[in-house]
């Protein structure tokens, strides 16, 4: 694998993670609004504060690659973004935030999963990175399991 090569797949896995960071955090922002119960409010801010965290540690290491951070489609965030307000408005119950996460959860999952596969040549430290994203929202699912 030449040295291109893996600078190549470490950025582009690095963008997908930032993205998918961003995205998840713009989703827990607006859902939280939407949440009466404290506890699974909780969950929220708790799961928004460590994308927060793990997403500055990612964007951190894709400026030392001197590559643009990626965000997030402006019509993927529409499109979630508008589903979300539409399916809230007529149902705020605990069971539909909490679906609504993890479908979100699992879109972000299968994204990074792709990513990571079709980027062979990326350096260990952002695929450890893609990893413990791909776990985090792992542990949000089975997290939010209990309110469905």
């Amino acid at each position: 694998m030449t040295e291109k090569n893996q600078t190549t797949d470490t950025v582009a896995l690095l963008q997908q993670c930032c993205a998918g960071c961003t995205m998840a955090t713009e989703s827990l922002e607006q859902i939280k609004g939407h949440v009466d119960d404290p506890t699974l409010r909780e969950v929220i801010l708790r799961y928004n504060k460590e994308h927060i965290a793990l997403g500055a540690e990612i964007h951190e290491m894709l400026n030392e690659t001197g590559e643009p951070t990626k965000e997030p489609g402006a019509i993927a965030k529409a499109f979630s973004w508008v589903q979300s307000e539409v399916k809230l408005s007529m149902n705020e119950s605990n069971n539909k935030v909490a679906g609504l996460l993890i479908d979100g959860c699992n879109m972000g999952i299968k994204t990074l999963m792709e990513t990571k596969n079709q980027s062979p040549g990326a350096n260990e430290k952002s695929i450890s990175l893609c990893e413990k994203l791909i776990s985090l929202e792992k542990k949000m699912i089975e997290e939010l399991e209990t309110y469905l």
